[in-house]
């Protein structure tokens, strides 16, 4: 009995009867799929709509002992959208206390004599206490304050110079002129949301190979089918196939269905080019699945192994971290993360609409880890087996 080629007739019709296989299976576990499809809706939604690393309406307590009208000018200055007046404290001892209850993310203290200070060109200083538990918050809190600090500061000065009534500050004037491209305005969502969606995707392009072929094991149906005719790469092939379109109907459900319509997500690249490469994805980070199968005996050790070889590729992808900003020695391991790839290939292609001349080094990276993992994972797969 000849086994044929995989692009041959009966290669192919193996391949076919095997995918259809792998679905039926993983439709039937309900479970998983409400996993599945929370996944792709509800948390994607929850990521997009609730997670922020903006600072916004940040409560924030007076302690005045000027108690004078350019104090509370100043005071006046902290307002939304990145500030929220919460009232005043008597003293240090009450505005420390606020700052553990978390009551209040920042205490303004202005100085007695702070107004008078002022008017006679005297140095002052204005201290702001800030909850930094929050680092990347506690830092927009203290950064906005000293702008906000500062541009008072520059507007005291001025009006106590007579420059005010003069037209303006004398002098030669610098202006920042930013341009902010691809989210002109800052929407959080947008980022949250895609990283959400490729946080996803790589966890099952993990989880379902490895789980399809550990049920395969208790069931003890892998035995039988390494009797057949079927070859290793025709065993496993036909699984990654089988969850690639998938998880492909979960990206277009997250697409379409969330990020588009509830967040407007602009989309500007092709989409077919984002999905081609999602495909490429999802055979690379398969193999690691498969690895994994190799290993655990039960799928509550598919899951533990899923959540060791997930959390490494976050971290190491860049999203949270410029890989510029690891230690050397993490950035060596982050250029073998195939996530690194995938989060520039996404980026780029729904954010900034590029195409593939800026994207093919990302996509040969992908590609050559994804032969890499799934040839190792399939040898690892032949000699338990074979």
């Amino acid at each position: 009995m000849t086994n044929g080629g995989l692009f041959s007739v009966p290669g192919l019709r193996r391949l076919r009867v095997m995918t259809q296989k792998e679905l039926l299976q993983l439709f039937r576990d309900v479970a998983l799929m409400v996993f599945f499809l929370y996944s792709f809706t509800g948390d994607i939604y929850l990521a997009a709509s609730g997670v922020s690393m903006q600072l916004k309406n940040a409560a924030i307590a007076t302690l005045d002992a000027d108690y004078s009208f350019a104090s509370r000018e100043l005071a006046s200055r902290f307002q939304p959208p990145y500030f929220q007046p919460a009232g005043s404290v008597a003293d240090a001892r009450q505005a420390i206390r606020r700052l553990d209850d978390g009551d209040v993310m920042a205490v303004l203290d202005v100085p007695p004599r702070f107004q008078e200070r002022l008017q006679r060109g005297e140095q002052v200083s204005v201290q702001l206490q800030v909850d930094t538990s929050n680092s990347v918050l506690g830092f927009l809190a203290s950064s906005y304050g000293a702008q906000i600090v500062g541009k008072y500061a520059l507007e005291a000065a001025a009006q106590r110079e007579g420059l005010a009534a003069a037209g303006g500050i004398a002098g030669p004037v610098v202006e920042a002129d930013t341009r902010v491209w691809y989210n002109p305005n800052q929407n959080d969502a947008w980022f949250m949301g895609i990283s959400e969606l490729l946080t996803v995707v790589t966890l099952f392009s993990i989880l379902l190979p490895a789980a399809a072929m550990v049920r395969e094991k208790e069931r003890g149906t892998i035995e039988q089918l390494m009797v057949t005719p079927l070859t290793s790469f025709q065993i496993l092939f036909p699984k990654v196939v089988a969850m690639t379109l998938v998880i492909l109907a979960g990206s277009a459900i997250a697409l379409f269905g969330v990020l588009g319509p509830l967040f407007q997500l602009p989309m500007r690249g092709s989409l077919v080019t984002f999905f081609l490469i999602t495909a490429l994805y999802v055979f690379t980070t398969a193999g690691l699945g498969l690895l994994a199968a190799t290993v655990a005996r039960n799928l509550a050790q598919v899951g533990m192994l899923t959540v060791v070889i997930l959390m490494p590729m976050l971290l190491l992808s860049g999203a949270w971290t410029p890989i510029e900003a690891m230690p050397p020695w993490m950035r060596g391991l982050a250029w073998i993360s195939p996530l690194h790839y995938f989060l520039d290939a996404a980026y780029g292609i729904l954010l900034k609409g590029v195409g593939m001349d800026l994207l093919w080094d990302s996509v040969l990276a992908m590609g050559g880890l994804g032969i890499v993992v799934f040839a190792a994972g399939m040898r690892r797969f032949g000699r338990q087996f074979g």
